[in-house]
Formats: C-alpha cells, structure tokens, sequence
C-alpha cells in the first residue's frame, strides 16, 4: 500500500540540501537520538541500510548524520563541514553499510552512540520518509512509532495493572493531550517501555512526579524537534 503524502511532503523543511529525505531527515533522526543518550555522544556507530547504504555518501547523509550528532538544526550551515567540527569535538564515529535489508524502509539508519563522560550508551533505528520527516523505529531494541515532530515521552516503568493509565492520568493533569501511545514490553510482568506523542510540553514538576514513582525507572522528555 502507497504511504500517505502529506504538506511535509510537497513543500519540506528549512534545510542544508540536497535532499529533504538524505539531508534534513538524516539530522533530524540524529537529533532525536541524542535527546534520549541525554547528551552528545563521544563515539558513534553509524550502519545506513538499503538505498541509503548505496547513496549516503554521494547525497550528503554521512554529513549529515554527524552533523546532527553534534547538536546541528537542519538548516545550519556548519552540516557541509561536519566532519571538521566532529574531528574538533573529539566525535569518534564508523560508518557502516547494508545494502539488502528487505524487512526495513528503504532509507533507515541505526545509531549505537556511548557517552564515555557519563557511561550512557543507547541504540536507536530511525526512518527518513521524506520531506524530512522521520519514524523512530525501535530505541534500545525496544519497538517504538514516534516522529519527534510532537513532545514525546518516554518512560521505562515495570509491567504492571494500571501503569499506563496512570501515567495518561498525570499527564492529562498537566493539561497536556496525548496524540499517541506506544508500548514495547520484554515480558509479561517485565520493564515496559511506554513511548507518549503530546501535543504540548509538559512541566518540570511533571517530569519530576513520574521519576520518583518507585515503579517508574527512567523517564525522558524530548520537547518538539523541528
């Protein structure tokens, strides 16, 4: 079945070019990236797959990619010289590629970034749909659905009756609307993984609320990323 275009897709973002799906989408699935390492990382492995893993580099996304690792907006002119700004921040980074992944979106990439300062690692698989709009796939191997167009939530919290209805209960108490819920678990009764689209920000003594939930046991909060 065709995907859905949409105004994102006819007119796209503010973007360095040349491609709003191999550029802006590129460094928008790195920025979300980093948003839940919770810092910029120090080493990166960077794996594209199918028609990215053939194009990267001639379309920009190996720049790109870096670019956003280090905290770059779409738009900012700095992506075209990244691997000069990354040598400068100590960015030590592997490309990898897979060229016949038949299970995965034509241009999908997979980050593992480590933070050596504060010993944080994550994995994450994003999607470039074009226009610059992008799936976050699957984060710590955990099943995910969110665009990072919205606030988005996440919070690991164990496996039990009523969890996600409290959680929705709080947020609704912020005055925040949910627009979409996600839940990955490993097991029955096991860590949960709740990923939560807002259509506002959530305050700081929310955020703070749901951390101190004795069964709540981490919680990460990525405001809009334009």
């Amino acid at each position: 079945m065709a995907e859905k275009s949409s105004i994102f897709d006819m007119i796209g973002p503010v973007m360095i070019g040349p491609s709003s799906s191999h550029t802006a989408g590129v460094v928008r699935i790195a920025s979300a990236a980093i948003r839940i390492l919770g810092s910029l990382p120090t080493h990166a492995t960077i794996t594209f797959y199918n028609s990215f893993a053939r194009t990267y580099e001639g379309h920009g996304s190996d720049r790109a990619i870096v670019a956003g690792l280090l905290g770059f907006a779409t738009d900012d002119k700095r992506i075209r010289e990244a691997f000069d700004y990354a040598k400068e921040a100590g960015l030590q980074y592997t490309f990898q590629s897979v060229g016949n992944a038949s299970t995965m979106h034509p241009n999908t990439i997979k980050l593992q970034l480590r933070d050596e300062r504060t010993g944080h690692a994550v994995e994450v698989i994003g999607q470039s749909r074009g226009g610059g709009v992008i799936r976050i796939v699957e984060v710590d191997g955990f099943p995910s659905d969110f665009s990072a167009s919205l606030h988005t939530l996440i919070v690991d919290a164990d496996d039990r009756t009523g969890s996600i209805a409290f959680i929705a209960s709080v947020i609704a108490h912020d005055d925040c609307n949910i627009a979409t819920m996600f839940v990955s678990r490993k097991g029955k009764n096991d860590v949960a993984r709740q990923f939560i689209e807002i259509d506002s920000g959530l305050k700081d003594i929310t955020l703070e609320y749901l951390r101190q939930l004795s069964w709540v046991h981490r919680v990460i909060y990525i405001p809009t990323i334009n």
